[in-house]
């Protein structure tokens, strides 16, 4: 088993509606970052406030912490969040390469996904008072094709995809391993390092992709991301910084 992280919390509920808004309740009397998992959601959300399909065995926490950094530098852990959960299904698995980040906050295994990433800040004013990371995983099975929006990524589940079975205890515990420790490479060295390990892990860098926002789409060939997170296209009308997007392969 992996060792716990230092200085990180842990909460294990049995049901609760969402772990993220889990986190938000108990945001105020927390003493230090901590995770909140739960066994089963009842009103689970993923991101611009879609349902998150959750079947029995998935995974479903929420990392609740306070950081004091400016929103634009605290939105940045999405990426930081992605390569744990890249490191936490080689350790359970033994094998990189069926992983693939895919950008913004999504986790690929064999070209589907596997888990999903939601960042929200909690609490009024300009900062950012607390930010709840909550994670996704398919661990044991994947939603059916109709229960994910038409023209989304297949969704797959660790256990079909690898053959791995793993409890969401011990994803608890891989998961909160690797995030600290890219967490504190994070806080240390700043976003350049988490850039270059997460675009060595990306999906469909160099290749031409979409992304769609609620006033465009643009296509053009993914040719990095900057210094931001924005998303990088080289389009026939010149290069493109995309801050924030739905990618379509």
């Amino acid at each position: 088993m992996t060792g716990w992280p230092e200085g990180y919390g842990r909460i294990v509920m049995d049901e609760t509606d969402s772990t993220n808004a889990e986190a938000a309740r108990r945001a105020p009397e927390l003493a230090g970052p901590t995770w909140i998992m739960a066994l089963k959601q009842t009103a689970a959300r993923g991101r611009r406030g879609r349902a998150w399909v959750s079947p029995a065995g998935s995974f479903a926490a929420t990392l609740v912490m306070r950081p004091t950094e400016p929103p634009e530098t605290v939105a940045l852990r999405s990426f930081v969040a992605a390569l744990a959960l890249y490191d936490a299904f080689v350790a359970q698995t033994g094998r990189p390469d069926p992983f693939a980040l895919k950008w913004p906050n999504d986790v690929l295994l064999n070209g589907g996904k596997v888990a999903g990433i939601l960042l929200e800040s909690i609490g009024a004013g300009t900062g950012v008072q607390h930010l709840a990371i909550g994670v996704g995983v398919n661990l044991a099975q994947a939603p059916g094709a109709d229960e994910v929006e038409p023209g989304a990524i297949r969704p797959m589940a660790l256990a079909a995809g690898t053959g791995a079975r793993v409890t969401p205890d011990e994803m608890l515990d891989q998961l909160a391993t690797a995030y600290a420790a890219w967490e504190t490479r994070f806080v240390t060295y700043g976003f350049a390092p988490i850039r270059e390990a997460w675009l060595a892990r990306a999906a469909r860098l160099g290749q031409v992709i979409t992304a769609r926002t609620a006033a465009e789409e643009t296509t053009g060939t993914f040719e990095t991301v900057d210094n931001s997170g924005a998303l990088v296209l080289n389009t026939p009308k010149g290069r493109r910084a995309i801050p924030a997007a739905e990618i379509f392969f």
